[in-house]
């Protein structure tokens, strides 16, 4: 015998029976989902070869390229036809060759024995006329001897103090044409047929404020700036201020007012482009609002144009405009200008048709003008949201102005996609990437700063 509850006749059997159908098709469902995902994930790790990251990763060609950005480093060459003459060159770069050896390069005059680099960990290299002579300073019952074997192929050996040979250690490479030495990330040894380089690597960034030739490149900064006070004259057609100030500007090797002119730009650009949307998006969403604009059709326009202008991505409007108008500042601005116009436009609309209707009624019952009910009655609802979401925009903008510039529209994205390409100036990515996290962390304080003064302001 079933039991009703309710004047239907609907039984308890009956009811069970619906929540236990309802509960299966949610598990169906749920299971359906989770299947649907892991076939997604599977079909993804196939078609891109995702498999292939590990296979392709390298570990030691990532440690060398962020040691670049922090460290400096000193090429010693060596050719094996002409041992006697040694060059040594800044990061490599024929034009910054030192006139003379530096202190950790010493030459020996007697014997084989040419030159004795020494690196920072205490471990030696010593250039001999046939071979190099590498000792560690941590493991000094061994000794590494590398050179040019009669086949004209270069070879690597290991020795103990008794003279037995022992293995190499898993740090050296020998291949037909190279040996690869590398002890640890400050020190590389490369043998090739024709020559031998040693990197020197050290911390920090030489030259940061004077650069190769400066005639104040031996002088730091606060030695630098106390010329400023001396009556002494370093060039005589300059002054002491500006010789100081002209050679930290024009830095050849870091840049610094080309790059401090690029902030300058990506910062503008971030602001300019904010602001010409906020100004453009305000009004536009009032009339995109149902609340307001009577007219259908002008409701459907305008927010299928907030729908364009969101749905295209802001880097797909730089391009747009770079192919348009040619690289430019103007093409980060208006790529910016555009997409967060839809975005603000409809943000604000929402926030329109959202708006409480008896403030704006209160204002009405005064005999107020519609635009005075607007102003007084709908604006101070929606002027603390639109304040905060244009800040929020502007955050967000610093960073994708930074990319935009890469794209071609100039700015700190431009510098600092010129200085990856090269393959060699890491040390510049990394002194870009700094300042580019302090813009992005001022624009951060002064925009929670605006955010808390304006609407603050606001609800007073």
């Amino acid at each position: 015998m079933s039991i009703t509850v309710d004047d239907r006749g609907v039984s308890f059997q009956e009811i069970y029976q619906s929540v236990e159908k309802k509960a299966y098709y949610q598990k169906l469902i749920t299971l359906v989902s989770i299947g649907g995902i892991l076939l997604y994930f599977v079909f993804s790790i196939i078609q891109f070869d995702l498999g292939s990251i590990s296979r392709k990763w390298s570990p030691d060609r990532a440690s060398r390229l962020f040691l670049d950005t922090y460290a400096h480093k000193d090429h010693v060459v060596m050719n094996w036809k002409d041992t006697s003459k040694i060059s040594v060159n800044f990061e490599g770069d024929y034009r910054y060759q030192y006139p003379s050896f530096p202190e950790w390069l010493e030459r020996i005059g007697d014997g084989k024995d040419i030159a004795i680099l020494t690196f920072n960990s205490g471990s030696k290299a010593i250039f001999r006329d046939d071979k190099i002579i590498f000792e560690q300073s941590k493991s000094e019952d061994r000794k590494f001897i590398f050179g040019i074997g009669n086949n004209g192929k270069p070879y690597a050996e290991a020795y103990d103090n008794d003279g037995n040979e022992k293995d190499l250690p898993n740090w050296i490479r020998v291949t037909e044409s190279k040996v690869e030495v590398r002890p640890s990330l400050y020190e590389r040894i490369q043998i090739y047929k024709r020559k031998v380089e040693v990197h020197r690597y050290e911390f920090g960034w030489k030259y940061f404020w004077f650069d190769f030739f400066s005639p104040l490149k031996d002088y730091s900064l606060p030695e630098a700036l106390s010329l400023i006070f001396s009556n002494e004259r370093i060039e005589p057609d300059k002054t002491n201020f500006e010789l100081v100030f002209s050679e930290i500007s024009d830095n050849e090797q870091w840049m610094h007012g080309t790059v401090l002119f690029s902030i300058l730009e990506t910062l503008l650009m971030a602001v300019l482009g904010t602001l010409l949307a906020s100004l453009l998006g305000l009004p536009l969403a009032f009339l995109a609002a149902y609340n307001i604009t009577p007219f259908k059709f002008v409701r459907f326009s305008l927010r299928r144009l907030f729908d364009m202008l969101r749905g295209i991505d802001m880097i797909i409007w730089c391009l747009i405009f770079v192919r348009s108008f040619g690289p430019g500042l103007f093409t980060g601005i208006f790529a910016i200008a555009f997409t967060d116009t839809g975005t603000l436009g409809k943000l604000m609309s929402e926030a329109i048709e959202n708006a409480d209707n008896k403030q704006q009624e209160g204002v009405k019952s005064t005999g107020a003008s519609t635009i005075l009910q607007h102003r007084f009655g709908i604006i101070p609802q929606i002027m603390p949201v639109f304040i905060s979401q244009s800040l929020y925009y502007l955050e967000s903008n610093t960073r994708g102005a930074v990319i935009l510039g890469a794209m071609g529209a100039g700015g700190i994205g431009l510098q600092l996609l010129g200085a990856i390409r090269t393959g060699n100036d890491f040390e510049n990515v990394g002194y870009m990437a700094v300042l580019i996290v302090l813009l992005v962390t001022v624009m951060d304080q002064m925009s929670a700063f605006l955010r808390r003064f304006l609407i603050g302001i606001e609800k007073n």
